[in-house]
């Protein structure tokens, strides 16, 4: 078999290229905080989050003693079809629940679905394994949860950046459960070795985040800091969002292989001259990326892309 990347871009993706290549011609790319002085005055110059309409539910959810805010979206009118964990992104340092509102909002009413996004705690006030712990609430209280109070036992997962990382935690820790509750999750562009030994988690081994969310520990190739070294077999189908632009292709690239290697169905996205994060950003590409998501978590076929105005 030949296989190269141009092989893993649907060729739909193509006439957009140019237009998303503008936008990011203007766009000067940029590293997170280098430091705790650095992140503290990214927090504090941090717009505030987009309001969405109608807002969400905010609540505080307890499982084992352990407690941890939701911000729930529910589809409006109409009895949900499923029901999705959003985890947001943000280098485990950064970011919020909230910031993901109106993305979350649109995609509750675009695919009637509940979308219950998880406020975990934060690095570095808050290192590793806080963030996967309230993840792991979180997951626990939908899966105990969802039936009877939003009618639908269909769980899936959705995590961005350092979100997808702690959503494969988070399918890792219900498996160890022996727990078959989750039967979608979707990955876009996370990081999988903090441990900087692979090829890949060398392109960042160099980056504060990986710092300030290992804390202390002496270990980062743990499976549960360091996903890419877990035993993956068992865990349900995955989406693998990435742009062949990101820092983290190739990081998505080992992930996606030792997924398929460990007998996981795995759907591989790659989006041609995409960056890190590029989901986020006003492209057409974007807008092509969060259709075949919407698609996906649907079970619907892939849409036909659409421009932006």
């Amino acid at each position: 078999m030949k296989l190269d990347l141009h092989h893993l871009i649907d060729p739909r993706l193509l006439p957009l290229v140019e237009e998303s290549r503008a936008f990011y011609a203007s766009r000067v790319a940029g590293r997170g905080p280098a430091g705790w002085e650095e992140l503290c005055a990214v927090r504090a110059g941090a717009a505030a989050p987009k309001v969405s309409a109608p807002p969400p539910v905010e609540e505080l959810v307890s499982f084992d003693g352990h407690e941890v805010p939701l911000r729930i979206h529910a589809p409006a009118d109409l009895p949900a079809r499923g029901v999705v964990l959003e985890i947001h992104g943000g280098g485990f340092y950064l970011g919020s629940a909230a910031g993901s509102d109106v993305r979350n909002r649109e995609l509750a009413d675009a695919l009637g679905v509940v979308v219950a996004s998880v406020d975990y705690r934060l690095a570095p006030e808050h290192p590793w394994p806080a963030a996967p712990d309230d993840c792991e609430a979180a997951a626990l209280w939908l899966a105990e949860n969802c039936a009877e109070r939003f009618g639908t036992s269909k769980l899936s997962v959705v995590g961005f950046s350092a979100g997808a990382t702690l959503a494969v935690t988070t399918l890792l820790r219900l498996r160890a459960r022996r727990m078959s509750v989750v039967d979608t999750a979707v990955l876009q562009f996370g990081t999988y070795d903090l441990s900087g030994l692979t090829p890949a988690g060398r392109l960042i081994a160099d980056e504060y985040f990986l710092q300030a969310y290992a804390g202390p520990t002496s270990d980062r190739t743990h499976p549960d800091l360091s996903p890419i070294y877990a035993d993956l077999a068992g865990l349900p189908p995955v989406l693998l969002v990435v742009g062949d632009g990101d820092v983290l292709l190739h990081d998505n690239l080992a992930m996606g292989a030792r997924l398929a290697a460990a007998g996981v169905d795995v759907d591989l996205r790659l989006y041609p001259e995409a960056p890190h994060g590029f989901t986020a950003h006003p492209t057409p590409m974007a807008r092509a990326a969060l259709d075949d998501i919407g698609a996906w978590l649907g079970g619907l076929p892939a849409p036909s892309v659409r421009r932006e105005r």
